[in-house]
């Protein structure tokens, strides 16, 4: 029986952890078991020539928030073109209330409900004919078309996976996922992963075996899926202890963690590892007590605010830290305080999520009492509450768009920080920034970029106080630091190495000539004629007489930023 595990993944990058942890248990060398990933961007009609021309007995779609909508339209589809095909599905968006998914899509003979490695490996192990009444963890529909729902299933140990990962060849350009725990020992009301509480863990042994395998092929970045990695000190020490003995030096490692659980000597580790070795995932989502007591969130944000410090002062790791809007108790005040409160710890990244109330989840439950209004499709994101308004909700959304564009993208570092110090807080910046793009018209628009730096140059000069001196200063500073531009904004002067001055032009000329026989800054193993080391570093002489050598050639870990050496005056041969 020829069985097609089908992913539809959110972006190309990704993988679908689940259906290559299903083959790897039911059969990796089985020849009638396949994978077939895709993605939400492809055209269905192609998605669905493909799983045709495969001709499986059985399509068995894995279905998370991201794709169901594409695979409910899919569903129909497949069984029009292959009408004997069994259509089998799983994961988190149909095992809550699989009954009803069942009768909403009469195509589909069977939900797997939980973890599926055993039930899928069972079910592909009953004769044809045959009832499953007696399959642990499903629910099924008969040849009469009742709905059966069977007693689910006992949780696996996780040493009885196999590793999934054989060739890597199919995974290039991809992120590798990796999972060395399941369940979460919190009650999060918004998040699916509180329902499972036992939280297991694969053993440490199994694990270090298996991440020398990411190392030894010098994989670029693996991702634990693990919920909270480290509820279980030992565990998560023994791992990040084995990663920095044996680092290659080019693999990275995510983490998502509980800050406010990192106790001193966990930190102490994290602070001597290779700078981009590890990042760090942490979920803040308010700042507001009675916010944080109603969701079940016990951890105390100064907790989360001394461990985020003390690892940000080894420089070294990056870390992402969360917030998430429209949770109860939390007006568009608070959620400006808990905004700013973040924003403080200065993150590599600053995620501004939307409450999403996934069924099943507490938050469900109670949604109706907080007043809390949400989509009624996929990914059931929150319209308003009682505390916001929808219209402030939008507000946030364009707060959200300025935060990603001119912070998380970390190209406008230098010049942020400066706009800082001219509004009352960093919240307000950010909300005067999404009111300047909504009166200037430059919502909706794609912009280069070039553009997004000449925008931020007219809200700066908007601002009261800017001194357009040390604003055009900052973001040149900005635009070279990421990268050589070719293109220099209209507003800039012409870079000093076509000044007018041959005065300038030779203490620039004679500055590289010496740079290429002393390597007084620029450190290559390879050697470069003076010529070559003006194309591979910029620099430019800013208003205040500084110089500002740029040096491609080696970068900041963290951020991408290129090395940078500053000069009151250009320095000259002896």
């Amino acid at each position: 029986m020829k069985t097609l595990l089908i992913a539809v993944n959110a972006k190309y990058i990704h993988s679908n952890l689940a259906v290559y942890s299903l083959k790897a248990y039911a059969g990796q060398d089985n020849p009638d078991l396949e994978i077939a990933e895709y993605t939400i961007n492809h055209l269905r009609e192609d998605i669905l020539a493909d799983i045709y021309r495969r001709q499986p007995d059985v399509a068995a779609f894995s279905c998370y928030l991201w794709n169901i909508e594409y695979i409910r339209a899919l569903i129909p589809e497949v069984r029009q073109v292959l009408p004997n095909v069994k259509i089998w599905v799983g994961g988190p968006e149909v095992s809550y209330d699989a009954s009803a998914f069942l009768e909403a899509f009469p195509q589909v003979e069977l939900v797997m409900n939980g973890e599926g490695e055993k039930t899928l490996t069972e079910l592909l192990q009953v004769p044809e004919g045959k009832s499953l009444e007696e399959i642990d963890g499903i629910t099924w529909r008969d040849q009469d078309g009742q709905i059966h729902v069977n007693q689910p299933r006992f949780l696996m140990n996780l040493d009885e996976i196999p590793f999934m990962y054989r060739d890597l060849g199919i995974f290039e350009n991809r992120i590798i996922y990796y999972e060395s725990s399941r369940g979460c020992p919190f009650s999060c009301s918004y998040c699916m992963s509180s329902i499972d509480k036992k939280v297991r863990f694969r053993s440490l042994d199994l694990v270090k075996k298996e991440l020398q395998f990411f190392l030894d092929n010098k994989v670029p970045q693996v991702k634990f899926v693990d919920r909270t990695f480290n509820c279980k000190k030992a565990h998560s020490m023994g791992i990040w202890q084995y990663i920095k003995e044996h680092d290659n030096g080019v693999t990275n490692f995510h983490f998502e963690i509980s800050a406010d659980l990192l106790k001193e000597d966990e930190i102490s580790l994290l602070n001597s590892l290779r700078p981009g070795l590890v990042q760090l995932e942490i979920g803040v989502q308010s700042t507001n007590p009675q916010t944080l007591e109603t969701i079940h969130r016990s951890a105390s944000f100064q907790k989360i605010s001394d461990a985020v410090e003390a690892v940000h002062k080894g420089k070294n790791i990056h870390q992402h830290l969360d917030l998430i809007a429209g949770l109860p108790y939390e007006n568009l005040e608070s959620f400006h305080q808990s905004f700013n409160d973040v924003y403080a710890l200065h993150p590599q990244q600053f995620q501004l999520g939307f409450l999403k109330v996934l069924k099943g989840s507490d938050m469900h439950e109670k949604a109706e009492g907080f007043g809390i209004v949400y989509r009624e499709l996929p990914p059931y994101e929150v319209l308003k509450t009682r505390w916001v308004s929808y219209g402030e909700m939008l507000k946030l959304k364009s707060i959200e768009e300025m935060v990603e564009v001119y912070y998380n993208s970390c190209q406008f570092a230098y010049t942020i920080s400066y706009l800082e110090s001219l509004v009352p807080d960093a919240y307000s910046l950010y909300e005067q920034l999404a009111e300047f793009y909504d009166t200037r018209g430059y919502n909706g628009k794609s912009h280069s970029r070039l553009g997004r730096f000449q925008i931020l140059r007219e809200f700066a000069l908007s601002l009261e106080g800017c001194s357009q001196e040390e604003c055009e200063d900052r973001l040149l500073y900005d635009l070279y630091l990421r990268e050589n531009s070719k293109s220099r904004p209209v507003w800039a002067k012409d870079p000093i190495g076509k000044s007018d001055d041959p005065k300038i032009r030779e203490k620039i000329s004679d500055f590289y000539r010496r740079e290429a026989e002393e390597h007084r800054y620029l450190h290559y193993d390879e050697k470069y004629q003076a010529r070559q080391l003006m194309h591979m570093t910029h620099l430019e002489q800013f208003h205040d007489g500084t110089w500002v050598l740029f040096d491609y050639g080696r970068r900041d870990p963290l951020t991408g930023d290129a090395i940078t050496w500053r000069f009151a005056e250009l320095p000259a041969g002896e």
